[in-house]
């Protein structure tokens, strides 16, 4: 295999949800794709894929990053197009986990894959070492076991499992592919039962359910107590189940609980009576719309054991844990569920107890180092922080002296004795700066020094590992900026959500003033998502509040009692609209923040060097405001964009309107504007958000110079490096625009025609069209004939104007009001 071997096409085996799934994010990435089935019956021989691919179209969440992107899968068959398979790179099977399935399909294929080429299978347990018998020797070297996480564009962990004779390069050329050009989080796992993350991650949800069962607590109370508030996922534990599939849980389970015979914790893999009965029933879940939780109407109910029966769900939490729950610091969390003699405390003690003494045991057989068990957990399962992190974080030693108390007084699952490494009277954990301790070698393994792990400048991190970033050139409450040594400077908001607030845009003024004296260019960069969800609304509130001579009345004075149980609000998603609604009362101060936002903006776009957005998650409003003026976009692919301030009946008023009726001028070229902007109106005026940073483009938020990124890992990188090209062409700003042609007052009615029919049509309100009719305005540059020339200033004018007029409504009040108290739109 040659040094600079890459994986240009790939062919994947069986057109099921997993597999075309698998396909749909090779094309989301570019790469050339196969995808085959058994040829169909009847009609046309690739029929199989076609309905697959029609699926793809269906499917919650989206698959593909756009919908454009599903005509680059090939569909093929197994009749007629094996000989196709030569010219992959990398052949995936992905069929059902029946072993003999597997290696029937195995031995159809063989005769025809490339010299070269790896071929993985992609199991969620099945043995690999078992699978590989099916090949020659040689072809060994080149197989291995891939296990992608569903749905796979979303889930960022894969698995790669090697069999005893695959050569160690063949894998290294896999795990780049995955992290580069997929956008994975790649751990090595050993070849045991369900690998780590399902083995890790079944036994606690299996777990789970055996304490649930033997303290009688209710399942929706068992769902409030382990969801977000433990830094899991807002499904918890049953709707898990239930978006999973009882009946795919089931099978799991009963397919662990059959390969570990010798585990301590054999009789934990009993699925429960009650999970079996509903399966039989045909309630499984989500894909049946009946499964441990029903709804019925408006209304969710949930299965009760007791009861045999659903019922309505109103689970909540014990108001003394409520405040233990909020708690951050682990070592308080764990202490208080520990000492808590409540039934609720004693079930997350059990749950956590388990967890970690499960972990203790078998890492050494499942796992390579702490760092793989921990990231399978976090990448595969969504949790903020896996079980051996939350371990030393609430303090080793104290956490392993009461599990060995336990243990002594028959209270957890097993009595398997802790291994002799946990109780080290010198551990103080599992991660430290030079690595992850090992159980296999005992000693702590540095990260993997794959070339490709270089583009990950500040890779995803682990407790106990640095977490500052490159040296600090300014630091304040809002803002930090700074360098890595390249001389490219980084601003990095330090808000929380990373929502704009006046002294952050002071901040970025002061970081333009900087970077254009003594640095080659500057980016936007977030260590944590998203980009930017909005502003800090209760701090800009507070602040010109008490910046007059009096509170304010009216407005802002009937919403004092719903500020001050806000902690922070994005406002239809946060736009320089929650920036100034802040302000009502105060129209001078609200003018004042306006023409500072536009400044900002304004000065990102014609900075004396390049500026670079790297943007991620959420980019809304304001967030979006700003990027759209940088020079150049390095957007992770999930990157979700859009100026949503008409969801609370206002519009963007940074410059977003004006930058969009300036897109739709160029695109123009002198021809028709109106085609071109109406797109831009109806992103704007519906507060539209892509779905992706594909779809952004087609939106028009990205332009053909930005770029995409598939890992986010590696999105400061790609910045730096498109940064550093720009400077190094000794990059000019763009030049003024002195005259920009507007639809005018053509473009305004053409726009309110279309309006009017939705108005009629029930699908807008009066309000809805009242904002519209002020976005057509701006965007059509207001009371001139179409075809008139004006400025850029002409048209921020326009925006602070009408977004006055908007501000002073009633109705856009009480939008506002509505998502103070909800945090979510009115349609009013």
């Amino acid at each position: 295999m040659s040094k600079n071997f890459m994986i240009r096409k790939v062919a994947v085996l069986g057109a099921g949800v997993m597999g075309a799934r698998i396909a749909a994010h090779m094309v989301n990435a570019s790469v050339e794709t196969l995808l085959f089935d058994l040829p169909d019956g009847e009609g046309d021989p690739n029929g199989k894929v076609v309905r697959a691919l029609e699926g793809l179209k269906k499917a919650e969440p989206g698959p593909l990053s756009s919908p454009g992107r599903l005509g680059s899968i090939q569909p093929a068959n197994y009749g007629q197009h094996l000989e196709r398979l030569r010219e992959c790179d990398l052949v995936i099977e992905a069929i059902a986990e029946r072993m003999d399935w597997k290696t029937d399909l195995y031995r159809t294929v063989i005769p025809w894959l490339g010299e070269e080429c790896i071929f993985a299978s992609n199991t969620s347990g099945l043995s690999i070492n078992g699978l590989a018998q099916t090949f020659p020797e040689n072809l060994r070297q080149r197989f291995c076991g891939i296990h992608f996480f569903n749905p796979p564009r979303y889930m960022h962990l894969v698995e790669l499992i090697p069999c005893t004779e695959t050569l160690p390069e063949r894998m290294d050329h896999l795990e780049e592919f995955l992290v580069s050009t997929l956008g994975k989080g790649v751990v090595r796992a050993r070849d045991t039962p369900g690998f780590i993350a399902n083995r890790i991650g079944m036994f606690s949800l299996l777990s789970t359910l055996h304490h649930a069962q033997r303290m009688a607590l209710d399942f929706d109370t068992v769902d409030a107590l382990t969801g977000s508030d433990l830094g899991r996922p807002k499904s918890a534990t049953f709707r898990t189940l239930d978006v999973v599939g009882l009946d795919v849980f089931a099978s799991v389970a009963d397919t662990m609980r059959m390969h570990l015979p010798d585990d301590p914790w054999h009789s934990c893999f009993d699925v429960p009576d009650w999970l079996g009965r509903l399966v039989k029933e045909g309630a499984l879940g989500q894909k049946t719309g009946r499964g441990v939780y029903q709804k019925l109407g408006n209304q969710i109910h949930v299965f009760d054991p007791g009861l045999q029966n659903y019922r309505l769900s109103e689970g909540k939490v014990d108001a003394a844990l409520k405040e233990t729950l909020r708690q951050r610091d682990w070592a308080k969390k764990m202490e208080a569920l520990r000492s808590d003699q409540g039934t609720q405390a004693q079930f997350l003690w059990a749950v956590f107890r388990d967890l970690f003494h499960y972990c203790a045991v078998h890492m050494e057989e499942i796992a390579d180092s702490a760092r793989d068990l921990d990231f399978a957990m976090r990448w595969g399962f969504g949790w903020s922080h896996g079980p051996l992190e939350i371990w030393q974080a609430a303090g080793w030693q104290k956490i392993a002296g009461w599990l060995n108390e336990d243990i002594s007084a028959g209270k957890t699952l097993s009595p398997a004795p802790l291994p002799g490494w946990v109780t080290d009277p010198a551990r103080r954990g599992v991660h430290e700066v030079q690595g992850s301790y090992s159980a296999g070698s005992n000693r702590y393994q540095p990260r993997s020094t794959l070339s490709v792990y270089r583009r990950q400048l500040f890779p995803d991190r682990l407790l106990g590992e640095a977490e500052e970033y490159g040296e600090t050139i300014f630091d304040t409450s809002a803002a930090r900026m700074w360098h890595n040594g390249q001389d490219i400077a980084v601003l990095s908001f330090k808000t929380k959500m990373h929502t704009i607030s006046s002294e952050l845009l002071d901040d970025m003024l002061r970081a333009l003033d900087e970077a254009e004296e003594n640095w080659r260019a500057l980016i936007i960069w977030q260590a944590d998502r998203p980009f930017s969800a909005g502003a800090d609304l209760l701090q800009l509130m507070q602040g010109v509040q008490t910046a007059g001579d009096q509170p304010a009345e009216g407005f802002a004075g009937r919403f004092k009692g719903a500020l001050q149980r806000v902690k922070y609000t994005v406002a239809g998603g946060g736009g320089l609209g929650e920036i100034v609604n802040a302000a009502v009362g105060n129209v001078l101060r609200v003018e004042d923040v306006i023409a500072r936002f536009q400044q900002v903006s304004q000065r990102l776009k014609y900075a004396q060097i390049p500026t670079v957005a790297a943007i991620d998650g959420l980019v809304l409003g304001g967030g979006c405001e700003l990027s759209i003026h940088c020079t150049r976009i390095v957007a992770t692919m999930e990157s979700y964009i859009g100026l949503v301030e008409t969801g609370v009946g206002l519009l963007p008023s940074g410059g977003g309107c004006k930058e969009m009726a300036q897109r739709a001028a160029a695109e123009a070229r002198g021809g028709d504007i109106f085609p071109h902007l109406r797109r831009y109106f109806q992103n704007i005026a519906m507060g539209e958000v892509s779905r992706s940073a594909e779809l952004a483009r087609e939106m028009g938020y990205l332009r053909a110079s930005d770029r995409i990124v598939m890992n986010r890992f590696e999105l400061l990188h790609v910045a730096i490096q498109e940064a550093m090209a720009l400077a190094a062409t000794a990059y000019r700003p763009p030049l003024v625009p002195r005259q920009i042609p507007v639809a005018g007052r053509g473009g305004i009615a053409s726009l309110k025609a279309a309006m009017v029919n939705m108005l009629q049509g029930g699908f807008i309100s009066e309000h809805d069209y009242a904002v519209g009719c002020r976005v057509a305005e701006v965007m059509c540059g207001g009371d001139v004939d179409t075809g008139s020339q004006v400025d850029e200033q002409w048209l921020l004018d326009l925006e602070r104007r009408n977004f006055l007029d908007l501000l002073a409504m009633s109705k856009t009040q009480e939008r506002i009001e509505y998502m103070l108290r909800n945090s979510k739109p009115l349609r009013n």
